[in-house]
Formats: C-alpha cells, structure tokens, sequence
C-alpha cells in the first residue's frame, strides 16, 4: 500500500517525488519509457532555468533523476491503464500489475499536436518528425521544413540551421508567436527562409521519404512546393489526460481543471505539470507545481486517515 503513486517522470513527477521523499512518504514514480524526464529531453538547451543557462536538456532530465535518486525515490517502468477510485484508496492498472495507494499524482504532462495532412502518419520516422532534437542529426547539410510559429517552433528552427543547409519555416500568420529573444536570434541566421501566412498542404513522399512539402499561402491562395528531406512539426501539444478524463473535470481541451494546489475535482486524486489548466508552461513551472502538490498531497492524507 502506497502513500502516493506518481505517474510521468517529467520535470513535475520527478519534483513531486523528491519532495516526496523527503516528507517520509511511500511513494513510488511510474513511467512507461525507460528514459524518463518527458519534454525536458526534447529541448536541445534550456537557456531560462535558473542557474543552470545553456544547459542541455537530457543532462538537466539527468540531473533530475539523479537528485532523486539520491534522496531514495522508488521508480518502475509500467504502463498505466487505467486508475479506479475506492473512495479511501485508488487502484492503479498497470503493465506490471496492480497497485493500491492511497492518493495519486498524474502528472503525464503532453505530447505533440498533428496536422492531420496527407501522408504525415505514414512518413512519421521517414522525414517526418516532432522532435527536431532527437532527429536533427539525419539531416546534416540537407534542406528541411519547420512548421510553427511559437516558442518550439522557433527553437527547432534555430537548431536545425546549426546542422542544416536550408531550413523554412512555415507558419500560418504574418508574424511569430514565440518570445522575442528567440525570433531575434533567429533573424541572425542566414539560411533561415520564412514562409509566412501559409499552411502545409500535403507532404511528398518519393521512394519511402519525405521529398518534398506543399505549402499554400492564405492570402494569394497560390501553393509552391519546398523541395525538403525532413518537415518538423511544432504545432502546440495536447494533454495526456486519457486516464483522468472520466474521473475529474477537464476543460475543452482536455486539461485537468486543477489550481496551483494540484488538487482534481475528485478527492485523492491530484494532478502537476503540462497536463492542469494553467497559462504558462515551462520547465520552471512543472518543477513547482511537483513542489506545490506534495504539500496538498500532505494535507490530504494528513485529514483523511484510513478508517
């Protein structure tokens, strides 16, 4: 019988976990993916955590994990599919079998948006892709396709023009969403080529792989063909919410409507990071709301003792 059962190994689930530990609780974190650390590994640098600018990504996930460890965080790699509530416990199904704990943190963050455009499924790890971190290096001195304007997209482009011959990017406004520090160095690269008020139409393939993108603009309806090896796509995230959703309320979208406090509209049942109802989402964000929850997560089990 746990005390807390963590699902996600983000910046939140692992900030819930060593807070966690160190209020004595028996709490476990699961992840479905052996690497852990969520979003954190997909961004090449993290240039606005505190103390730590132009840090990598996979070395702050590192980082993370490592501190967790130290302070004796329990971890197990199982997929979790479904979560029953028992009114003073709650039943987590997973890959590894069942697990009973008294209340639960989902904190599983989100996963990337699509198009939903011809043969984006089908050359999805053939030139497709939606993370430009994990995939950039294929395309060294090729001509590749960003699609997006916020702060990822921006972040994808920049990297990608460190490796690549070309890169466009697509975005179907007149001007960027991303911060302003990010589309000014942007504006430094050279082989950087920006297709506004446009949208991707449809992505060609030849012989397997992507071979080129078909873009059309908003305003002239007219459409020109990128000749590309790879298109990244960067269009927002949708929350991983599937197994909270017909338990608690969720908004449109599909986030737990939930406060800064974590709590769920369901009691024992708490939520942190990218997948709560919140205006900004940030590595800086999730690591407090993991601290901020596992003071509610105390409070909750502090006045609600097994009967």
């Amino acid at each position: 019988m746990y005390d807390l059962i963590i699902i996600g190994e983000g910046a939140a689930g692992l900030t819930a976990g060593i807070y966690a530990a160190r209020a004595k609780l028996n709490a476990i974190v699961l992840e479905k993916n052996y690497l852990g650390g969520g979003q954190i590994n997909n961004t090449y640098e993290v240039d606005n955590y505190p103390g730590l600018p132009g840090i990598s990504g996979m070395k702050l996930a590192e980082a993370m994990r490592n501190h967790a460890e130290k302070v004796g965080v329990q971890f197990k790699v199982a997929t979790v599919s479904q979560i029953e509530d028992k009114g003073d416990s709650k039943l987590v199904h997973t890959s590894e079998g069942i697990l009973e704990t008294r209340c639960v943190l989902v904190a599983t963050g989100a996963t990337h948006s699509k198009l939903g455009i011809p043969s984006e499924q089908e050359l999805g790890g053939r030139g497709v892709s939606y993370c430009a971190t994990c995939d950039g290096g294929f395309y060294r001195n090729k001509e590749v396709a960003v699609i997006g304007g916020g702060n990822v997209a921006v972040e994808d482009a920049i990297y990608l023009a460190r490796l690549c011959k070309k890169v466009y990017l697509v975005h179907r406004r007149d001007e960027l969403r991303a911060e302003k520090v990010l589309q000014e160095s942007l504006a430094t690269l050279s082989n950087v080529e920006m297709v506004l008020n446009s949208v991707a139409t449809n992505i060609i393939a030849q012989d397997g792989k992507v071979h080129s993108l078909a873009v059309q603009n908003k305003l002239s309806g007219e459409t020109q063909t990128l000749t590309v090896q790879g298109v990244f796509i960067a269009v927002g995230i949708v929350p991983e919410s599937s197994l909270l959703s017909s338990l608690v309320d969720c908004d449109e979208k599909g986030y737990v409507r939930a406060g800064e406090d974590g709590r769920a509209s369901r009691p024992g049942f708490f939520v942190a990071g990218d997948i709560r109802t919140k205006e900004v989402r940030q590595i800086a964000t999730a690591v407090g709301d993991g601290a901020a929850v596992v003071h509610s997560i105390q409070q909750y089990l502090n006045t609600n003792q097994w009967k």
